[in-house]
């Protein structure tokens, strides 16, 4: 079992910025992927970041160029970097961490970015 923790969410303006942190506990030898996803109400959630092990990435569309996602193996975190946020970023941002076959999921940070 992989234990996460979100943290960094809050209330930020349009065009400011957010970084979010996430920590893993428990089994986190099996972990080869970590990554970021976000949901609103009333739709699904989707990508956000995703690092796998070797380091290589993947990012939704509509965060490329604004968002950076790392990690820290020794800390067992993963850190999302939010630049030049916009109102439609608004979302609950969860940490997602992959182990196999096995889906784990942090509870959630709230992201909130005001016109």
């Amino acid at each position: 079992q992989v234990q996460l923790v979100e943290s960094g969410g809050g209330l930020v303006q349009a065009g400011g910025s957010l970084r979010l942190s996430c920590a893993a506990s428990g089994s986190v030898f099996s972990i080869n992927r970590m990554g970021w996803y976000r949901q609103t109400r009333g739709k699904q959630r989707e990508l956000v970041a995703l690092i796998r092990l070797g380091s290589g990435t993947n990012y939704a569309d509509s965060v490329k160029g604004r968002f950076t996602i790392s990690r820290d193996n020794d800390k067992n975190s993963v850190y999302l970097q939010m630049n030049s946020l916009r109102p439609e970023d608004t979302a609950v941002y969860y940490c997602n961490a992959g182990a196999g076959w096995e889906d784990y999921w942090g509870r959630g940070t709230q992201v909130t970015v005001s016109s």
